[in-house]
This record gives structure tokens, C-alpha cells and sequence, in this order.
């Protein structure tokens, strides 16, 4: 994960462990924190979300709530000054998942700007 700027990768990825611990996930305030104002998800079933959306979602009644998430293969490159995308894969809630998460840094807070997660099928490594 480390060699181009490595405190911006240290930054990037543990921002997003943050998003993936279930006090933070259920909280408004934090999620509000990390996400961009211009947030935009694509799920895993292709919908979009918006920043709105998302955190109703997450800490709505029916949300659901990561159990032992694993992340893997970490890898963040710099494509632009202020923007960092993290690949990662997720093994959480008996599935896996192949995540790329970009975020914008500004006065040394990285902000969620994009995210997707695709599932990775049978025998996909």
C-alpha cells in the first residue's frame, strides 16, 4: 500500500477502516465527517446513492451492521493532488467484495467522494 506520498495512504485507509466500524456507520455526525457533500455510491445492486441516502440508510432501523470485515490487498494511488482512490477487498458478513473508494484531501482530511463494491463470485481470488 505505501510508496507514493505514504502519510496520504495511512491517511486514505484509515478513513475508510473508520467507515467500516459499526459505532461510526451508525452515527450521522461521524459518517457526515468522512463523506463528501458530493458522496455518490454505486451498490451492489447497481443503484445509486447519494450522500443522503446513504447515511439514512446506514443508520436507519434496517441497517445492516458489518460483522468481523476483513480488509486485504489495501493499494492507494495518488491521481491527483488533492484525490486518492483505495482499492481494497472486503471479506465481511460471509461475502466477498472487491472495493475502490476515491477521496478528496483538503487541509489534511480526506473526504469520501466515490465508492463501489462489487461482489466477487465463486473461485474469484
Amino acid at each position: 500500500m505505501l510508496g507514493m506520498d505514504d502519510s496520504i495512504a495511512v491517511l486514505v485507509a484509515g478513513a475508510e477502516r473508520r467507515l467500516l466500524e459499526p459505532e461510526v456507520r451508525r452515527d450521522p455526525e461521524s459518517l457526515g465527517e468522512l463523506l463528501h457533500d458530493s458522496f455518490r455510491e454505486i451498490g451492489k445492486s447497481g443503484r445509486l446513492w447519494t450522500h443522503d441516502e446513504l447515511i439514512d440508510v446506514m443508520t436507519g432501523s434496517d441497517a445492516v451492521e458489518l460483522q468481523s470485515a476483513v480488509v486485504t490487498g489495501e493499494h492507494v494511488e495518488l491521481v491527483a493532488p488533492d484525490l486518492a482512490l483505495l482499492t481494497y477487498t472486503l471479506d465481511a458478513n460471509g461475502e466477498r467484495s472487491r472495493r475502490s473508494s476515491l477521496w478528496r484531501i483538503s487541509g489534511g482530511r480526506p473526504r469520501l467522494v466515490f465508492h463501489q463494491g462489487t461482489p466477487l463470485g465463486p473461485g474469484v481470488a
